[in-house]
């Protein structure tokens, strides 16, 4: 199942922004914190280094890099999301900036960040191999992407127990806590078995040119985090010189071949 329009998602979204932070700790029972901290332990960052969080939300993630000195810069389709961003930097007296854009076309140069993250966003994307292809063009090269995300949980007793969860209970306490309708809370689980599996997902990453492409289990599969990385400079200007020399080494044969067959087509009877 595609994501729906982008315009559907920012409502969506934007109608259940100021609960938005009460949900996730409710409805994971918190242990989406640990989550994003296995991301930014496994990422390891150098303190100044530049991160793009897509998707960012409230800021839960760019705000957990941001305070180990890292230059965070959070983004999201869903303007009203980045008020509460910003109100929770302040604060915690935590530097970072926030920024309205479409992860299917971003407004960065290439080459212009360590990492980027995305944490449960990129099903919501109406591309999100659009996506992909746009967070490798802005990472640096060595740069590294890391996706924290729902999948469909498979296996005989936590796959169904999973699927009950998500398609009964998280929507009824969604509603209890009065988050607008509870719609993007319904939408969830419908979107999680209509989007790509963990392998699909890897290759989509690889197919964006990332390389190295990891994908872990976070409590028992109930998230995954996938990270993968672009090639660095040097071993891009190694691949590029093997190509180079590989062709130069086949039109070389080439030469040859076509010369001598026209040796012997000169010398036949």
């Amino acid at each position: 199942m595609a994501a729906p329009p982008g315009s559907e998602v920012q409502a969506m979204f934007a109608e259940i922004a100021p609960r938005y932070d009460l949900l996730n700790r409710v409805l994971s029972f918190g242990i989406d914190r640990r989550w994003r901290e296995t991301a930014r332990r496994r990422l390891d960052l150098a303190p100044g280094q530049d991160l793009l969080d897509l998707c960012c939300g409230t800021g839960d993630l760019a705000l957990q890099f941001a305070r180990h000195g890292i230059r965070v810069l959070g983004a999201d389709f869903t303007a009203p999301m980045l008020p509460l961003a910003r109100a929770k930097a302040e604060r915690r007296n935590i530097a970072a900036r926030w920024v309205r854009a479409d992860a299917q076309s971003l407004p960065f140069a290439a080459a212009s960040f360590d990492a980027v993250t995305i944490a449960f966003g990129i099903r919501n994307v109406e591309d999100p191999q659009r996506a992909l292809a746009e967070c490798q063009r802005v990472l640096r090269p060595g740069g590294q992407l890391a996706v924290l995300e729902f999948f469909a949980v498979e296996g005989r007793l936590w796959g169904p127990l999973f699927r009950f969860y998500f398609r009964h209970l998280l929507p009824r306490l969604a509603w209890l806590v009065r988050a607008g309708r509870g719609g993007a809370y319904r939408y969830l689980p419908e979107s999680v078995d209509g989007f790509a599996r963990p392998d699909g997902f890897a290759q989509w990453m690889s197919a964006a040119g990332f390389e190295e492409v990891s994908d872990q289990p976070l409590s028992g599969g109930v998230a995954r985090l996938l990270i993968g990385r672009t090639a660095d400079a040097a071993a891009t200007t190694a691949r590029c010189t093997a190509d180079a020399a590989a062709t130069t080494a086949r039109c070389t044969a080439d030469a040859a071949a076509a010369e001598a067959a026209e040796d012997a087509k000169e010398g036949g009877p």
